[in-house]
């Protein structure tokens, strides 16, 4: 179905889900400001996705297997791809992921999104799908329960929201930003308080209102 241009421009990233739930700041800086920085886990992220597109597609007894597969939807309001489909008939997406299964849910939220785009796709409901992860190199099954089908939706209204609006949220350093490739250029010590200029100009600007 083609959808009138204000509609599709409306679509964010389906990766927005995941580095907004990660970080609200790093998810602007990359889909607000189009900021992006490439460390050896990014480089090592992008290699395995790039090595699962370029597989073929396969069949095997009761299952066929779709890579690259296109998403979309409109009630989440994002468009993107799945790295795999598995049609059972019923369609089970598996996202690769770097590492190692994470302590925050963020790698659920995108998984559950395109779980989502499918479901609208193709009319199906789908119950459960998959995170293999590249480190210990197995899956880790998911299940798309109300609880994880709610918070997917809520951070697919805050992002697309951020990210619409062109709004940066401002820097808040956890512990999390030792790890981003984007620390550099986000700064977030040094961007917590205002520099002293700046910090100076807004006093005089109070002053002469």
């Amino acid at each position: 179905m083609d959808l009138p241009r204000a509609a599709e421009e409306a679509l964010v990233p389906l990766s927005a889900l995941q580095h907004h739930m990660f970080c609200p700041r790093q998810c602007a800086l990359i889909h607000v400001e189009g900021l992006w920085a490439e460390d050896g886990a990014t480089a090592e992220g992008r290699l395995l996705h790039a090595k699962v597109d370029a597989a073929r597609g396969e069949r095997r007894p009761g299952v066929r297997i779709a890579r690259g597969v296109l998403l979309r939807s409109l009630a989440l309001g994002v468009s993107g791809k799945a790295d795999v489909v598995e049609f059972r008939p019923e369609p089970f997406p598996v996202e690769y992921k770097r590492g190692t299964p994470k302590s925050h849910r963020a790698d659920e939220v995108q998984l559950c999104a395109q779980a989502i785009c499918l479901e609208e796709m193709t009319g199906a409901a789908i119950a459960e799908g998959a995170l293999f992860y590249g480190e210990t190199r197995r899956r880790v099954a998911v299940r798309f329960d109300d609880t994880l089908r709610a918070l997917t939706a809520q951070v697919a209204a805050e992002a697309r929201a951020n990210i619409l609006a062109g709004h940066t949220p401002p820097p808040r350093p956890m512990p999390g930003c030792r790890r981003c490739s984007l620390q550099d250029l986000c700064q977030p010590d040094r961007m917590e308080k205002p520099p002293r200029v700046a910090a100076w100009l807004a006093a005089q600007l109070r002053k002469e209102g």
